[in-house]
């Protein structure tokens, strides 16, 4: 379950990054959704 929660929020935030963000911002700003999204779906017991 948390590796589709995972996913789920990785492909939301890169997607908004990617169409909010010019295209550098966009792929740099995906180390920190990476981070975030590890972060909700195994670390904060909200799953």
């Amino acid at each position: 379950m948390e590796k589709k929660i995972f996913w789920m929020i990785f492909m939301v935030l890169g997607l908004l990054a990617d169409f909010l963000l010019p295209i550098w911002w966009g792929l740099v700003s995906t180390i920190p959704i990476v981070f975030i999204a590890w972060w909700v779906a195994y670390r904060s017991d909200w799953f």
